[in-house]
């Protein structure tokens, strides 16, 4: 069985949704004939690549004020731990996600595509160096065991694995999906929203009973 996740490394709770997903797999019966592959979507794909701190852009994009955003900040940061992720409350950043995207691809092709996202998800969301300062990408593909040289040389073509990224967000598109995270079993079942483990204990559970092909189907609304 085939697992598709469709998140952005700038979205806290793809982050959230993700350790939920692992907690439910892992306790899966079939886990491991379970393949999951990881679809890029970009929440903003006309955000600047220069970084900028997070709560104003919260406050400007919600239409709140900054105590507001940091209070949401806080939320977010109180479900990450509960799940027992590292998370900032203050000081994060963010930029443009077109690059990372390019370079989780990249990775895939190499067998390291869950090594780098996790890089990218830590160093974005629970280290204060910016995920998104020069450099910064090279050095967490390495880390997740990736030739330097040859992230480097994906990082400076723009066109290299572009299309595999709009691909994958052509065919969320085509799916529905406004929002991540989504998560699409078999391509018969979704899930969307960081939806507790037990949601995705129930989803894993009837996507393996019924294997014969059927209309993707919505488990839950979107959180």
């Amino acid at each position: 069985m085939r697992v598709e996740i469709w998140s952005d490394i700038n979205c806290p709770w793809c982050y959230v949704g993700k350790a939920r997903f692992e907690q439910a797999l892992a306790a899966f019966p079939h886990r491991e004939e379970v393949e999951v592959v990881h679809r890029s979507f970009e929440l903003d794909p006309r955000a600047p690549h220069e970084a900028r701190p997070v709560v104003p852009l919260l406050a400007a994009k919600y239409g709140m004020s900054l105590e507001q955003a940091e209070a949401a900040e806080a939320r977010i940061a109180e479900n990450a731990h509960a799940e027992g992720l590292p998370y900032l409350r203050e000081g994060r950043d963010a930029a443009n996600s077109f690059d990372m995207h390019r370079l989780l691809h990249f990775a895939e092709e190499h067998g390291r595509q869950a090594q780098l996202l996790d890089g990218l998800y830590r160093a974005n969301f629970a280290e204060e160096r910016s995920a998104f300062e020069g450099g910064r990408l090279v050095e967490l593909a390495v880390e997740a065991g990736l030739d330097g040289e040859a992230a480097a040389a994906v990082l400076a073509d723009p066109e290299a694995y572009a299309e595999a990224v709009r691909e994958d967000e052509a065919t969320a598109s085509a799916m529905g999906a406004t929002g991540v995270p989504f998560f699409v079993l078999d391509r018969r079942l979704g899930v969307s929203g960081a939806q507790p483990a037990e949601t995705f204990t129930r989803a894993l559970e009837q996507a393996w009973e019924s294997r014969v092909a059927t209309p993707l189907t919505p488990l839950t609304p979107k959180k």
